[in-house]
């Protein structure tokens, strides 16, 4: 990944893409005030040097998938290799090289019992490098998903307004997947903008029908686009995952207040003794620690904090990152 400078044009268009990761980029000169030549010669530049990335997720929890956080302790020589090794499977979405790197930390998005089993109870127990496994299935999303990270944003409230598309509405009836359907969205995981003439090639679909089911995919909430970057060309150098451990009775009011914090990439309700898990971003280490202590010290119901710091990103958006 090279070295690059974002200055306030490249930040306004990375959150203008996140709210909206096909939007045309005359609409976003537009709202902008500058050429579309503009906007286009600006995103090839963030695209090549590896720093921005439209990608188009599946939200597993509107067709009812299994998304679980996984932790793994290594043999102490063996971190990096068993984490490169869960990057490229197909069924982990983000891979994380934690503390000391011995811990790792992934999540995987399973579709049937057998991908899940595949995982955790055949491909992890025969690695001798693997000492541990604590698996935590995500309950329940606070922070995270369609809305993005704040960190991003960058648009006055207006010039976000004009961008936003429609919000979702959940059909009456589940939307079944066909492999047609997989294929495009296998597709629209590495590139969210691939253009509807590729989509229709791959899909063996007339271009008009792409366009009419992405769109219903899109309004049924089964698929949102984000933005993959980085956060380090943003000024933030310090990520890390904490599992928490938080009173049932308030566990849903301390979810929502992490929603809330702009430090927070993702929450979610889990399994296991440590009921909370979040994902948070901060500027360096002593923000991070005034975080730890001012924002979630200041949450009573919390009872526990387990901090682990990132120290590589292996995996992210399901895209695996380089060395």
């Amino acid at each position: 990944m090279e070295t690059v400078t974002l200055d306030r044009l490249d930040r306004c268009l990375a959150h203008a893409l996140q709210i909206d990761g096909r939007a045309p980029f005359s609409k976003i000169g537009e709202v902008l005030g500058v050429s579309e030549n503009t906007i286009a010669r600006r995103y090839r530049r963030l695209r090549s040097a590896g720093i921005l990335r439209v990608v188009g997720v599946v939200d597993g929890f509107r067709l009812d998938y299994v998304s679980w956080a996984i932790r793994l302790r290594c043999t102490p020589d063996a971190g990096s290799a068993v984490a490169s090794a869960l990057a490229r499977r197909n069924d982990t979405a983000w891979v994380s090289l934690l503390s000391g790197g011995t811990e790792i930390a992934c999540g995987t998005l399973a579709r049937t019992p057998a991908e899940r089993d595949a995982l955790l109870l055949e491909k992890l127990p025969r690695s001798r490098q693997v000492v541990g496994v604590t698996a935590h299935r995500m309950l329940h999303r606070f922070a995270g998903g369609p809305a993005g990270w704040a960190g991003l944003r960058a648009l006055s409230t207006e010039q976000a307004a004009e961008l936003q598309p429609p919000p979702p509405v959940v059909p009456d009836e589940s939307i079944r997947l066909d492999e047609a359907d997989h294929a495009l969205l296998e597709t629209l995981s590495k590139d969210g903008r691939t253009p509807h003439t590729d989509l229709a090639v791959i899909t063996g679909w007339s271009e008009s029908t792409v366009r009419r089911r992405l769109a219903h995919l899109r309004q049924a909430g089964i698929v949102y686009f984000d933005v993959d970057i980085p956060p380090e060309p943003l000024g933030f150098h310090a990520e890390a995952w904490l599992w928490m451990s938080v009173k049932p009775a308030k566990l849903a009011a301390v979810g929502e207040a992490l929603a809330l914090h702009p430090e927070v990439t993702v929450a979610a309700a889990t399994t296991g003794p440590a009921n909370l898990f979040a994902g948070v971003t901060c500027r360096d280490s002593r923000d991070l620690y005034r975080y730890l202590t001012e924002r979630i010290g200041s949450l009573k119901a919390v009872r526990h904090v387990e901090t682990a710091p990132l120290i590589r990103t292996v995996k992210r958006a399901g895209a695996i990152l380089p060395t």
